[in-house]
């Protein structure tokens, strides 16, 4: 379920060309062909009935504002490429303003829905300041506005955007949805990118983890706390959540310990990052249930932010968004709502005057001496991390594990 939103002026300006603007219908009728030629055969072999398929898209056109559209006869086109924006801190990810209201909501939250949460943690095993951080991250507590038709969104994709494959499994998947009576047309209300309802959930999602709690016979997502955060706790069961484990530490991480060893596939026993001179930030011992059980190193801003062990249940969190900062965002939103209410105490520190393409300038060197960076893609994810603090440990240099603008002009 990632999520990355182009300003709508950004992408109009890909899209104002005068031939484009003169084949606008021709590729309405083309998309309109494609609806009855292709997308349909394939829904009917999936056991959607006709009348079904064309209520789902009864009047629905193409959603030319959406971002990463391909328009058939022209190639992709960036009118101005991403890589030359800004690499900023994570710290913009916390804004305290956000945190803070979403914090305020969360606890009211919980206590109004107390006895739903500790039936939902009782069966799936998920705490429930987990759920409602997400919940409050993905829909702003089922507040946020949600206002697009799903099926324009997802047809409009699978005809013409970058990762057309995706987006057809998405919207043969809202149709089966409407097919077995799950929803009506009406209720598929999703995000610009396909995602419906309070979890903001696609299609595919929504058949495989989306359950009925409140007993209705609907597993209504767009309208029932109870089925929301019931789905929302299934998901992350499903995808291993470890019952009576907490997510993670803020931690205090000696220069003795390499900032290289970190992430998920570098995992100890989080007695032997005790033993080894790592500490909780808040000064207490980490949880005696936890001190037997594997943690791993997380610095999502290297030296130059707060680190972290993070435990399996981290990682789970990131099956629901690809985000180290998503996780770190509803790992503290949760314990801020059950417990003290404080930000991370270590601060961020700022970066400025790096470039995004230079960035990914360092990841294509990196790769070119046989380091493993994740992808070269601009964004400073673990692997990434890890790769520069060790090249800065091999060539004499404090590791980091960060980009800065003097590691930069090194590249």
């Amino acid at each position: 379920m990632n999520r990355f939103l182009i300003s709508l002026g950004f992408f109009l300006s890909i899209f104002a060309t005068p031939s484009l603007a003169q084949n606008t219908a021709k590729i309405e009728g083309q998309f309109q062909a494609w609806l009855q030629n292709d997308l349909w055969p394939e829904a009917k072999r999936s056991g959607v009935s006709k009348r079904k398929f064309d209520a789902a898209f009864k009047g629905v056109t193409l959603n030319w504002k959406l971002p990463d559209l391909v328009p058939p006869g022209t190639k992709a086109k960036i009118s101005r490429p991403q890589a030359q924006s800004e690499f900023k801190s994570p710290a913009r990810y916390f804004s305290p303003n956000n945190m803070n209201s979403v914090v305020a909501s969360g606890k009211k939250l919980a206590s109004k829905h107390k006895r739903l949460l500790a039936r939902i943690e009782k069966k799936y095993g998920v705490p429930g300041r987990i759920l409602l951080a997400i919940w409050g991250r993905e829909s702003a507590f089922g507040r946020a506005s949600i206002p697009h038709n799903a099926f324009q969104v997802l047809a409009t994709k699978a005809f013409m955007s970058t990762r057309k494959e995706l987006f057809r499994k998405e919207v043969l998947a809202a149709l089966v949805i409407i097919d077995k009576g799950y929803a009506s047309p009406s209720q598929m209300k999703s995000s610009w990118a396909g995602a419906m309802g309070q979890p903001q959930f696609l299609p595919s999602s929504y058949l495989e983890y989306a359950v009925d709690f409140d007993g209705d016979g609907k597993r209504n997502i767009w309208g029932s706390t109870g089925d929301t955060l019931a789905s929302i706790a299934n998901y992350l069961n499903k995808y291993g959540w470890q019952k009576g484990r907490d997510w993670g530490f803020e931690a205090s991480i000696p220069t003795s310990v390499s900032c290289a060893l970190e992430g998920p596939d570098q995992m100890r026993r989080i007695s032997d990052w005790s033993k080894a001179g790592v500490t909780r930030i808040s000064g207490k011992a980490f949880p005696a249930n936890e001190q037997k059980k594997d943690g791993a190193i997380l610095m999502p801003a290297g030296r130059s932010g707060p680190a972290f062990i993070a435990t399996p249940n981290f990682y789970v969190i990131k099956k629901y968004n690809n985000s180290d900062l998503y996780a770190l965002f509803v790992g503290n939103v949760a314990d801020r709502i059950q417990f003290s209410n404080k930000p991370f105490q270590a601060g961020w520190q700022k970066v400025s005057g790096i470039k995004r393409h230079e960035v990914k300038r360092m990841q294509e060197a990196l790769i070119a001496k046989g380091y493993d960076v994740g992808g070269a893609d601009g964004l400073a994810g673990f692997k990434t991390r890890r790769s520069i603090g060790d090249w800065q440990q091999k060539n004499g240099l404090k590791p980091t594990c960060f980009p800065n603008t003097g590691l930069v002009k090194r590249f």
